[in-house]
């Protein structure tokens, strides 16, 4: 199992679907869980999940860590799958939770009351690219696999 979890081919389009996507969800994690580029934090995050939105305190906490963590495993290639794996899964509920009442567009114009689902597709479309192929070359994953 522990084989086919890290398994990968030397697939340099796998290397920039990863990174990219790591590189992209990277400022996301980082706002909820150290409030960095303008979010709030750990604590300000997990009250508005909770207190705004309903999740459950645990479903918060897995959001943020699966985010931030994930982030930085997509970025060095490291657990590919199962990163992207909790991507698709934070973005599914990101849809549902955020984004499918206010349609497909992003709102780029600033003149809707929230943002759309399209950002969300093209992020579980990537994700699910990386669960079926892994991380491709230059990861720690095809590192590991190769040992």
């Amino acid at each position: 199992m522990w084989k086919r979890l890290v398994e990968t081919g030397d697939d340099r389009t796998l290397f920039l679907i990863r990174v990219m996507l790591g590189l992209v969800m990277f400022p996301h994690g980082a706002q909820k869980a150290l409030g960095w580029f303008g979010g709030f934090g750990w604590s300000g995050t997990v009250g508005y999940f909770t207190g705004t939105l309903g999740v459950p305190t645990i479903v918060a906490v897995l959001i943020i860590l699966g985010e931030f963590l994930g982030a930085i495993g997509l970025i060095t290639g490291t657990l590919t799958r199962i990163a992207a794996a909790g991507f698709v899964i934070i973005q599914l509920g990101a849809i549902w939770y955020a984004h499918w009442q206010f349609g497909f567009f992003m709102n780029w114009a600033g003149t809707a009351k929230g943002e759309g689902f399209e950002y969300a597709l093209l992020a579980i479309t990537m994700a699910v690219v990386l669960v079926l192929g892994g991380g491709g070359r230059w990861s720690v994953d095809r590192s590991l696999a190769t040992r």
